[in-house]
């Protein structure tokens, strides 16, 4: 009777620790004093619900690729955070460009590391693709922020490193008119960072890219980078096939601008 009080007890006290919408990690659980047969018995009792083997959720409560994006960030500790077109699109720089259901989730980490396999099994009803390597490998964590989701923080790219990982994704991953469209959103970036980012970042099809469509698009900022600083690296790069190529930055783009009409902010 006293081991059930006693477990009653640790549930309370786990409830009021665990943010709703996140996934309880078991390592998070453990640090918080419930062993993996305690989480198991839990479950058992329908206290709590199993996503996946290593990740649970509080008994009726929606759980969303959000809140298990903190549980990687803040639980687990590993520095994965969401980039490119929808690091845009939750910062509001996307509500121009056709919303498809669901979307996909473009993840970044280091080298070597990994999805944590509950992440990656389970169905978050968006399409997850992650990348382990870096744009930006002498300073990982350059341009990176934080934005609540919630009741809860998720980490992210600022407009300024998204906008760069979403270009290197042209054409496989994302077409030329979206990218030109999300760039010309983008008034306000900090020519600082942008001229670091771009110092930093190790593609050059993205870097050629972001200078030629921050050009087109006629931003003020474009006026205090320096472009000199940035390599470029040399020859012609074909991206779009069939599009016209521009001279200065020797990369082929699409010929049609009529959808990069809208410069607003977010």
């Amino acid at each position: 009777m006293k081991k059930n009080s006693s477990n009653r007890t640790k549930l309370s006290e786990l409830l009021a620790k665990w943010p709703k919408g996140v996934v309880a990690t078991s390592p998070w659980l453990e640090r918080q004093g419930v062993s993996a047969d305690l989480v198991k018995k839990y479950n058992r009792s329908g206290w709590v619900r199993r996503i996946e083997r290593g990740a649970y959720g509080r008994l009726e409560d929606t759980v969303e690729w959000t809140g298990a994006l903190h549980a990687v960030q803040y639980q687990l500790k590993l520095s994965i955070h969401l980039g490119a077109k929808r690091a845009l699109e939750v910062q509001g720089y996307g509500h121009y460009v056709r919303q498809r259901e669901g979307g996909t989730l473009r993840l970044y980490g280091p080298h070597g590391m990994r999805l944590p396999t509950w992440l990656a099994r389970h169905d978050w009803g968006v399409k997850i693709k992650f990348t382990a390597a870096n744009l930006f490998p002498s300073k990982m964590a350059i341009g990176l922020t934080e934005r609540p989701a919630g009741d809860f923080p998720i980490r992210l790219s600022a407009p300024e490193r998204a906008m760069l990982e979403t270009l290197d994704d042209v054409p496989g991953l994302q077409s030329f008119a979206e990218a030109r469209l999300l760039m010309g959103g983008l008034t306000t970036l900090r020519p600082e960072l942008v001229q670091e980012l771009l110092e930093t970042c190790r593609s050059i099809k993205a870097k050629r890219l972001f200078l030629f469509l921050a050009e087109e698009a006629g931003h003020a900022w474009v006026k205090e980078l320096n472009p000199l600083k940035v390599n470029l690296g040399k020859g012609k790069r074909s991206i779009v096939k069939g599009g016209r190529f521009d001279p200065k930055y020797q990369i082929t783009v699409e010929t049609d601008p009529e959808a990069f009409s809208i410069r607003e902010g977010p």
